[in-house]
């Protein structure tokens, strides 16, 4: 009975939850990621102006490239069109040194001009220091003293030498036209004197060279052919002879120096005729 007037308690509830609400990202935070995409715009902009400066800088080569193909272009076409395509006219002694060649050709024992062949391995207008890295031996050349070949980006003066010039020089003076007069140290005579003389005239020296040919370092190479007291040479043309001729050298220097005098003929093929020494 007494159970029956027993008051129920209440159950015990679990209190109530409110949902929480998301925390909020603090002011820090927010600014963070702002300076991050700052950054991140700061640098695609760094990069694609850099990209851009790359660009210029290398249009910038291109077209000066360019232009410095087309001056060189023009002027070789200029050079070619203004240049002095021959020399005075032959004087009355120069005509009777002329007409004397033939029979001083037999007389000094010179042979007929050859013509010689090129650098091997295609190195036959190679700059020592660029194409090539070091002077080769003269023994390497098709002809002693060479007429083509490996030589010095610096062509030697033209003039009369008394003692032998550097010879790599030497050889870029043919490329540009001009005809050397080479003879043995040893020679002495009045027809040495003469042509020393004559082509030491400012009115005879324009790309001519008369140089004793004197190497030792080089072997035979070094030396004239045996028994040869004069050898002129020209690009890829050579005469040699066993005496020393004015009438001779100066019949070689009219038809393979260029320029050739008015009324004579080049015969000679130096990919850069005229060019200055």
């Amino acid at each position: 009975m007494g159970g029956k007037n027993r008051k129920r308690r209440p159950s015990a509830r679990a209190p109530s939850r409110r949902p929480t609400a998301p925390t909020q990202p603090s002011r820090t935070d927010h600014g963070q990621r702002e300076d991050a995409k700052r950054e991140r715009r700061e640098e695609a902009h760094r990069l694609r102006e850099a990209m851009r400066r790359r660009a210029n800088r290398r249009r910038y080569y291109r077209n000066a490239a360019y232009v410095l193909v087309a001056v060189a272009v023009l002027a070789a076409i200029v050079y070619a069109v203004t240049r002095t395509k021959h020399g005075a006219t032959l004087s009355a002694d120069e005509r009777t040194l002329l007409a004397q060649a033939d029979s001083q050709t037999a007389r000094a024992g010179c042979g007929q001009v050859q013509t010689e062949p090129g650098y091997r391995g295609g190195g036959d207008r190679a700059h020592i220091g660029a194409q090539v890295a070091t002077p080769p031996q003269l023994s390497s050349y098709p002809s002693t003293p060479p007429a083509s070949g490996p030589h010095d980006p610096t062509p030697l003066d033209a003039g009369v030498y008394s003692t032998p010039p550097p010879v790599y020089q030497a050889i870029h003076s043919l490329e540009h036209g001009a005809v050397i007069i080479w003879y043995d140290p040893s020679a002495s005579s009045a027809e040495l004197d003469r042509i020393k003389s004559f082509f030491g005239d400012p009115a005879h020296r324009d790309h001519v060279i008369v140089a004793p040919y004197n190497y030792p370092d080089q072997g035979t190479a070094g030396k004239l052919p045996a028994g040869k007291q004069m050898v002129l040479v020209a690009w890829h043309h050579l005469q040699d002879c066993s005496a020393l001729s004015l009438p001779v050298a100066f019949d070689f220097v009219v038809h393979y120096r260029f320029p050739p005098p008015a009324g004579q003929s080049y015969r000679g093929d130096a990919p850069e005729q005229g060019f200055p020494i």
